[in-house]
Formats: C-alpha cells, structure tokens, sequence
C-alpha cells in the first residue's frame, strides 16, 4: 500500500496525552485488593480505591460489558442501568480497565492486583524473549511454564490462605487453563454451564461462610460482539441476558453482602474498508524492519529487527500518527500505560512490550488478513485507551 503524503506536516499524538489507565486508584488491578482489604486480608498490593467493606465479596465480571456501552443501552439492561449511580463506590464513575484493554491482560490484572508491567501479560500476544516467538497469552500457545511467565500469587491464594472462604465459578472449559492457574486460583473451581447455573451458585457459596470472596464470569456477550458487532441484535440480545443474570444473583445475595458488576474491557465496531482497517500484511511501508507483529488490531507490539527499532518507529509515526498513539518502549512506560508512572516494569517483563507500540486513537485497526485470519474478521474489536475500549463499569448491590 502507497500512503498519500498530506500536504502539510502535523505533529504526530504525543504518547504522553494518551488516556492511561489509573492504576493505584481507579483501574481493574485495584479491585480485589480493595475489596479484600475489608475483609482483613494482609499482603494486598496499595490502593487509593475505597470501597466499603463486607463479610461477603462477589465479583460478577461480564466480559466485553464496557461502561459506554452499557450506557447507551439502558433498554436492554434496566437492572444495571438502575445501578449505575453506584459504580466506584458511589461516584458514578468508571474504572479503568489497564493497558491494554484485552481480556487475558485484564483477568491478569483482576486477580492479581497489579498493573501488566509487574504481573506481564501485557497484550493478546506478546514477544516470548526466550524463544523468540509470539506468545497468545489467552489460548497460552506456544506452552511455557505459567508460574514462571507470572510468579505472583493471586489475591484468591492470599485470601484463602487469611481464612477466607474463596471460590471460582465459571465454565468447566476454564477449570484447568494456564490463565486461571496464574490469574484467578486459589480456593474451589466450580464449573457450571449455563449462566443461571453460576449465579445460583455464586449466590449460594457466597453465604456458605461468615467471611466468603466469590468470583463469576460470563463470556458471551463479548463473543457476540466479536462476532456481529456491538450494534447487533445478537449482542444486544446477550446484553439482555446478562441484565437478567445479574439481577437473578443481585436478589440472592445473602446478609452482610456486596455483590460487585464489572468487565474486561468495552469494544468498537470498525469498518471493513481498507482506510479503517489497515493491512500490515500487504503494508510494506509498515512492514520495514518489523521482525514481529503482536498485540491486536486495536494495539499493536511492534518488534523490529536489530538495530532497526528507531526507523520503524519514525514509520509508523510518520503514517500513523495522527490516529494512533505511536510511541517507543520507554516512552509508553513513561507515559503509565503499563502501571503508574514512575514504578518500575519488571525485568522479565521488558522485552515483552514491542520495541514500538501503535494505539488507536480513532475508528482505525491494524489487522493482518493473511497472518491473523480469524482475529482480522472480527467485527467488533478492543485494545486501546479510547473510552469505549477502557472505561468499565464497577456496579454495586449490598444486602
């Protein structure tokens, strides 16, 4: 593809005016630490996000469910509509999914308790150093050992090992996945199907001790989206259905209670032309001293050949910076993409992070038909710091 030279110079977007994440007082790896320190739980990384206490925790996270996209459907979920003047501890105000806005990063960041630059799953697919290749860090292919990729324990290990009654519940597909080893064990795994099934039962381990922490997932509304796309009738059927189940847990809980209603991250519907969805593949341009594409359309890692990291990212400034957020390693580490800035990213972390990362600012996606065939398809995508993809709702019920 020949890109057509504007006829005048803008400047490209300063990394440093990217929306980050607001680790350490508002984003999703504050969570738990938050909610566990109520229940007296010591070793709970730092953070400024308060939240009442209660004998009993619930987290129901809906994967996809973005806090703008939850707004603008208040007639597919008139339950978490009425709530949402109770997100973020009564502000009415959303967290932040961290960086970037992806599910294998944000789990990660959920059940951790720390931003992606200390925990290291830091994208959809990452540049494994050791060996060179890609890693798909939610289908965790190729294997590498998950305690050593991610040494740190969970807050569900902390919490049960504090005296705390801890389980999961979630599809049985989940039970034994490298993710939930190092995101979300410690305490039972119970596996149910259907999603009625799970919050029955989340409502009922939840009162099964005076001090209890439960966590329930829901996957396919983010499917659907993937999918048709977020301006569908199949995920606003979805949304639907979530609405539903939350309120069908919401009227279960038992005393001393806090049932918390969260997500992953949001999406965006980007067209399939080629202006909106640029192809990497077919880009020499983009294509010159990259050695390895990852992340996803929406975020992108770029790892370049030896001695060339300085050219790629005068490329991709150069074409893309006007849309995207185009900055180096250092620069998006500076800038608190990858936790707060001024906290070190872990060493094994480093080499991780592409020597070059391009985020969408605007309705743009990097995609690469021939090499990422399944995930170019995807109507609806996410990644970014956009509000859309980052914001997510943190809805309260108490009992």
């Amino acid at each position: 593809m020949v890109h057509a030279v504007p006829a005048y110079d803008p400047a490209p977007l300063d990394p440093r005016t990217a929306p980050a994440p607001l680790y350490g007082t508002a984003s999703l790896c504050d969570l738990f630490p938050a909610a566990a320190a109520g229940l007296a739980v010591p070793g709970m990384p730092a953070t400024g996000l308060e939240l009442a206490p209660a004998d009993r925790v619930c987290v129901f996270l809906v994967d996809g469910m973005g806090w703008e996209l939850l707004r603008a459907h208040p007639e597919e979920a008139p339950f978490l509509a009425s709530l949402m003047h109770t997100s973020r501890g009564g502000t009415g105000q959303p967290l932040t999914a961290g960086f970037p806005s992806t599910t294998a990063t944000s789990l990660a960041s959920v059940g951790t308790g720390l931003a992606p630059g200390r925990h290291g799953l830091a994208g959809y697919t990452v540049l494994d150093p050791s060996s060179g290749r890609l890693m798909n860090q939610l289908r965790w292919q190729p294997w590498t050992d998950p305690h050593v990729w991610q040494p740190y324990p969970t807050v569900f290990q902390l919490a049960d090992a504090a005296g705390v009654a801890t389980c999961q519940v979630s599809s049985p597909n989940f039970q034994h996945t490298p993710l939930t080893k190092i995101a979300l064990s410690g305490g039972t795994f119970h596996g149910r199907l259907t999603g009625d099934e799970r919050m029955d039962l989340a409502a009922d381990r939840l009162g099964a001790a005076d001090r209890t922490l439960v966590y329930t997932y829901y996957s396919e509304l983010d499917s659907m989206g993937h999918r048709h796309g977020v301006d569908s009738d199949a995920w606003r059927g979805q949304l639907m259905m979530v609405d539903r189940l939350a309120q069908r847990l919401a009227e279960q809980l038992p005393p001393r209670s806090a049932l918390y209603i969260t997500a992953d991250h949001g999406m965006i519907d980007i067209p399939f032309d080629p202006e909106s969805r640029i192809d990497f593949d077919e880009d020499w341009e983009l294509g010159a001293g990259v050695s390895v594409l990852g992340g996803e359309a929406r975020a992108r890692h770029v790892y370049a050949v030896p001695g060339a990291a300085a050219d790629v990212y005068t490329v991709w400034s150069e074409v893309l910076g006007e849309q995207m957020w185009v900055a180096t390693r250092e620069e998006a580490i500076a800038a608190g993409w990858f936790g707060r800035p001024g906290d070190p990213v872990d060493e094994r972390v480093l080499g991780r992070i592409g020597d070059v990362i391009a985020v969408a600012r605007d309705d743009i996606a990097i995609v690469a038909n021939r090499t990422e065939s399944g995930e170019s398809l995807m109507v609806g995508l996410h990644g970014s710091m956009s509000p859309v993809e980052q914001h997510v709702p943190l809805l309260e019920v108490r009992s």
